[in-house]
């Protein structure tokens, strides 16, 4: 465990392409950054101040939770997307997600037809360990993870083994989940009091009818 978190801060380091930064029972890619400074900034900005930014729900035991963190989803189509027993219809694309969405297909070769944003205004907000399993996902689909803004510690555990994972994702990098890695890997980000700055997060997905 302790070699594969050493040779994932290598790589990092040296800004490489990681081939799948888990040891078994799933594939996840990391690109490293994919944009630069400028266009980093630029649609950091951008989508700051144009999308339509909510605080997310979920019903819990029959109690309705508000949080801190805003999200919003947006699609080809108005797809429905049920999680955490809230839904949630997709948005027509503004220009900078379909920029944004092009560079994402072009890097990890293949295409999505829609993308949930997290917008966490400080690294005191994070998200508690899931999978991204729902039944409207493309099974076994890729899940593109592009950031923006603060780079934050994801954390990755088997739901078997409880082996786990970490790795910093970087301003203008990409992380691509696929294979059976929704199947057996729980993943989460971890909330920490030293991030004073907000992260946009983009995952784009496929839906399917």
């Amino acid at each position: 465990m302790k070699t594969m978190l050493f040779l994932i801060t290598m790589d990092l380091f040296n800004q490489e392409k990681i081939n799948n930064i888990l040891p078994y029972d799933g594939i996840t890619n990391y690109h490293g950054k994919i944009l630069s400074e400028e266009q980093s900034q630029y649609f950091y900005d951008a989508l700051l101040h144009s999308i339509e930014w909510k605080n997310d729900e979920a019903v819990i035991f029959g109690k309705r939770i508000i949080t801190k963190r805003k999200v919003a989803w947006y699609g080809d189509e108005k797809f429905d997307y049920h999680y955490s027993n809230v839904s949630k219809q997709a948005l027509p694309w503004t220009k900078e997600l379909l920029a944004l969405k092009t560079i994402v297909e072009q890097e990890s070769e293949t295409t999505f037809n829609s993308c949930l944003l997290n917008l966490y205004h400080s690294g005191e907000e994070g998200m508690a360990w899931h999978s991204d399993g729902e039944k409207m996902l493309k099974k076994n689909g890729e899940i593109g993870s592009l950031t923006l803004g603060a780079e934050r510690k994801f954390s990755f555990k088997h739901k078997t083994t409880k082996q786990k994972i970490d790795i910093v994702l970087e301003r203008g990098s990409l992380l691509v989940m696929k294979d059976t890695t929704q199947t057996h890997w729980l993943h989460r980000l971890p909330p920490t009091k030293l991030i004073k700055s907000p992260r946009i997060n983009l995952t784009f997905r496929t839906i399917v009818r």
